[in-house]
């Protein structure tokens, strides 16, 4: 336990110094790629060596960084979006809930960055949310979407939103299914102690959209489910 808070202390003002960070190079840079290259990566990169938590990578030769994609992956843990950010080779977003952006400094940083926040409350700011990610999407810009919406408690797979698939419908861009294995074992939903370890990041093939439109989004949805789930059992 003790371990634990020391880690959130440090993490907290670990954090804060790249908020920062981020905000100046927002100055510079407002595509967000310098943001993206030299804060967030090495952010979540530090934050995994603080906690001595390790990440083995598969299927990064799936990954082309210079085609924009919409990335979709299961959600266990506080600790996928350090192994995200600092273990998965593309210039990208989140798409992120409103109320994470609503976190001081934090928030305005995350704007700074280029994430999209994301309102499910209402479905026409949402429709603007995604109308924006497409809009980055057409400037090289890949995005990454949780479509489970929250982190599951048991590390089973919940249902999916559709909001990612019609996206990347949109943007004519393939969808990569990722899935996190194991990382609640780091750190669980509703949990405070921060475990030392490894969890497994597997990156999939690209699935093309070009046989989908929109009225197929339900079996697109159900496509990327399965490729998610069908590694979930593998060893990280």
């Amino acid at each position: 336990m003790i371990r634990s808070i020391c880690l959130y202390i440090v993490i907290f003002f670990h954090s804060i110094l790249f908020s920062l960070w981020a905000i100046l190079l927002s100055f510079f840079d407002r595509s967000g790629k310098l943001g993206h290259s030299y804060c967030s990566v090495p952010w979540a990169k530090v934050a995994l060596w603080i906690c001595d938590v390790k990440v083995n990578v598969k299927g990064l030769e799936n990954v082309d960084s210079e085609i924009p994609r919409v990335y979709v992956t299961n959600h266990q843990s506080y600790f996928d979006i350090f192994a995200l950010f600092a273990y998965l080779p593309v210039n990208f977003r989140f798409v992120l809930k409103q109320e994470l952006m609503r976190i001081p400094l934090f928030g305005f940083a995350a704007k700074s960055l280029g994430h999209v926040a994301l309102d499910r409350t209402d479905h026409r700011k949402a429709v603007k949310s995604m109308d924006e990610a497409a809009e980055k999407m057409k400037k090289g810009v890949s995005m990454l979407i949780f479509p489970e919406g929250t982190r599951s408690e048991d590390g089973r797979l919940q249902p999916f939103k559709n909001g990612g698939f019609r996206l990347a419908l949109k943007a004519e861009s393939d969808v990569v299914p990722v899935t996190i294995i194991n990382s609640r074992h780091i750190m669980t939903k509703g949990g405070f102690r921060i475990k030392k370890g490894a969890f497994g990041l597997n990156i999939g093939k690209p699935i093309s959209i070009k046989d989908y439109s929109k009225k197929d989004v339900d079996r697109l949805m159900k496509v990327v489910r399965d490729a998610i789930m069908s590694r979930m059992g593998e060893e990280e």
